[in-house]
């Protein structure tokens, strides 16, 4: 069986001639926030990329069809579409082997990205240890990901909902190097600064390439992750985060809130509670860590 996989004239393009790629997630568009905006800001992180130097492939599967890079109509219809699955590893062959549509979280990129021949992928925040895991038994199937696909991923750390000490711990635990940029400390994803000691420290892109390079002439299996922390005239705090995430776990326990709707849920309240900040925040650091990536992808290729 062959996988049913659509290229972008521009990613197709640059696949043929060997240009730098970075692979962009595709539910920022669907779940993370309304149209048009969604649209408006998934274009401008693809213009980051380019003005980086690299070419953007925003990852989703549309009818049945894994899609690696999206047309501008694509874009828009994924932008309008209703009802649209989020998919991680465990449905994205079922999504398309019934010809659903859906769009992938940093683990179903990964391994699109992986299929494609793309080696770097830039998000927001990755999934981790929801608080609580300890009776949940909540963990995203993100991190089991970072230790399987040799995927780079740049991301502002963690989304801040999540209990940051054991997301890294497990991380420690399955091998997954987290590389700082250019701090030393763990970015916690709205602030741009945490109490966790970074536990690698990288300050240019050319470093993180040849780690990526280093891990597979030595046959190591899975990525690496990049913490590339929020610029710091958009940040929130975390002294000034920490009652509103509070808040906001008290209402989806409440709630009875559990699964996948609870990441959705808690952002939703977060951006209520910040008036708005979160969300600012939130594409300031996606944009932030597209360039990077785009920066990285760039070295790989040197």
């Amino acid at each position: 069986m062959t996988i049913p996989m659509t290229y972008s004239a521009e990613v197709a393009a640059a696949l043929a001639n060997g240009r730098a790629i970075v692979a962009l997630e595709s539910t920022i568009i669907t779940h993370g926030m309304p149209f048009p905006q969604n649209v408006q800001t998934a274009r401008l992180v693809e213009q980051d990329v380019r003005d980086a130097g690299a070419v953007p492939a925003t990852i989703a599967v549309m009818g049945g069809r894994l899609h690696i890079g999206l047309e501008a109509a694509e874009l828009d219809a994924l932008g309008q579409a209703q009802h649209v699955a989020k998919l991680s590893r465990a449905d994205l062959a079922a999504c398309i082997a019934t010809g659903g549509t859906g769009a992938t979280t940093v683990a179903a990129t990964m391994i699109a990205a992986h299929l494609a021949g793309i080696h770097v992928f830039a998000t927001g925040g990755i999934g981790g240890v929801h608080r609580g895991a300890e009776t949940s038994f909540d963990i995203s199937a993100d991190l089991q990901e970072l230790a399987l696909t040799p995927v780079t991923v740049v991301a502002a750390g963690a989304k801040a909902i999540l209990d940051l000490p054991k997301t890294f711990e497990v991380l420690e635990t399955l091998g997954v190097p987290v590389i700082v940029y250019g701090q030393d400390s763990i970015p916690a994803f709205w602030s741009a600064t945490s109490d966790m000691a970074a536990p690698l420290r990288m300050d240019d892109a050319a470093q993180i390439a040849a780690s990526h390079k280093m891990r597979a002439a030595m046959g190591l299996a899975g990525g690496q992750l990049v913490t590339n922390p929020i610029p710091a005239g958009d940040e929130i705090p975390a002294a000034t985060l920490a009652p509103i995430i509070a808040q906001a776990l008290a209402q989806a326990d409440a709630q009875k809130i559990s699964a996948k709707a609870v990441t959705p849920f808690l952002l939703d309240q977060i951006f209520a509670l910040t008036d708005g900040r979160s969300l600012s925040a939130n594409i300031a650091l996606v944009r932030n860590n597209a360039r990077l990536a785009a920066e990285i992808a760039q070295a790989l290729l040197k």
